[in-house]
């Protein structure tokens, strides 16, 4: 079997999918925009063989890469990043290839575009936020009017919350549409609620063959553009009705053979049209593993080998390990180099000894979600996991 990993080092944990195939038998080949003498070890002993590329948006460079492979290897069975800012150009590159084995181009717009996973959440029976395409102030006014402030407008096809707004009044709106990037955006009504991940390994059949959970306290887009300190954590068991929206999710979008990372509020207030405090709507789906090391923070909290469930999705269609009888919270708390804490990282570690699983300066590109200096750290309790996140960010 033929697998193509695209930029296999970003995030750098990323060559552990690399390394759990070559364990299963497979013949990886990497495409990337980094040196290859700059790789790390771990990651150019996975491979086969990499292929550089300059610029990885320069389609016809990414083609040459591929059809080498395909010339030097035989045919590709599979081709993936794993990574949002790339699953376009994967679904192209799968498209022109004849590569069967993940979406391809004409099913993007279904899970790319805001606008188009609403249709599939109705289809789902999910209850989602009220939307529409931005267009002009004076288009736009009766909908703005019908939901009322604050409304939120972002990129129709964006990831995570960049260029994402919260418009609270007239005057930001006229303000928005005046600086508005030249792109298509949509706004929809504000929903008050926290927001909880389905994150799963799905196969051939559409049937997760694994599943957890992550909480998410403070919103990503009070992260970005307040730059709120960042926290969530894997949850030790999934609510029974997330899990039910997430694999309702699964057949809407038709799911087949990926590890996937759907988002849903649970509301913290009564939203006309949706629910009442405790119920559940859709945020959005996204089709690759939660960002950053979350990989990570699945295994230590549920004592497992995601990159190796996954593998054993890929080659087997199964997942081979089975499941922990005990897990754990695992929890993320970062920093921003800006701001003045109480604590120094020196004393949260000597504190957290025992508890911390990592500790890692964030990438520059992950920094404005996900804070400068992060550490995680796992526990059993959800007083444990609350006290730690306080006294990371006091």
């Amino acid at each position: 079997m033929n697998y193509i990993a695209i930029s296999p080092m970003f995030p750098k944990s990323y060559w552990n999918f690399c390394d759990r195939l070559k364990q299963n038998g497979v013949t990886v080949l990497g495409i990337g925009d980094v040196a290859y003498d700059q790789l790390m070890d771990e990651l150019k002993q996975s491979l086969t063989e990499y292929y550089y590329v300059k610029d990885m948006k320069n389609y016809d460079d990414m083609m040459r890469a591929v059809a080498y492979f395909i010339h030097k290897y035989g045919r590709i069975d599979w081709l993936e990043s794993n990574n949002e800012y790339w699953l376009e150009q994967d679904a192209m590159l799968r498209t022109d290839f004849n590569i069967t084995s993940g979406f391809q181009k004409r099913q993007l717009a279904g899970f790319k575009l805001k606008s188009g996973m609403k249709k599939c959440y109705q289809k789902a029976g999910i209850p989602c936020a009220r939307g529409q395409l931005v267009s002009d102030y004076q288009h736009d006014l009766p909908f703005v009017r019908k939901i009322g402030y604050p409304l939120i407008v972002k990129p129709d096809n964006g990831v995570g919350a960049s260029a994402t707004y919260k418009i609270t009044n007239d005057e930001e709106l006229k303000s928005f549409y005046l600086q508005k990037p030249e792109v298509s955006y949509f706004m929809e009504e504000f929903i008050d609620g926290t927001i909880y991940s389905y994150d799963a390994i799905i196969d051939s059949h559409q049937r997760p063959i694994f599943e957890t959970a992550h909480c998410f306290p403070t919103p990503i887009m009070d992260i970005v553009n307040d730059h709120e300190n960042m926290s969530y954590y894997t949850m030790k068991e999934v609510p029974v009705e997330l899990l039910d929206l997430g694999r309702r999710s699964v057949k809407a979008f038709q799911v087949r053979s990926r590890f996937v990372h759907f988002e849903f509020f649970k509301l913290n207030k009564d939203h006309e049209g949706i629910g009442k405090a405790g119920d559940w709507a859709a945020l959005e789906v996204n089709m690759r593993p939660a960002g950053g090391y979350t990989p990570d923070m699945i295994d230590f909290a549920n004592l497992c080998d995601a990159y190796q469930i996954y593998a054993d999705m890929i080659v087997y269609d199964e997942n081979r390990r089975g499941e922990s009888a005990h897990k754990f919270y695992c929890v993320y708390a970062s920093r921003f180099d800006e701001k003045k804490y109480k604590h120094t990282l020196a004393e949260i570690k000597s504190r957290y000894l025992a508890q911390i699983v990592m500790e890692e300066r964030m990438p520059d590109i992950l920094a404005s979600a996900m804070g400068n200096q992060m550490v995680t750290a796992r526990f059993k309790t959800m007083a444990q996991v609350q006290e730690f996140i306080k006294y990371v960010q006091e």
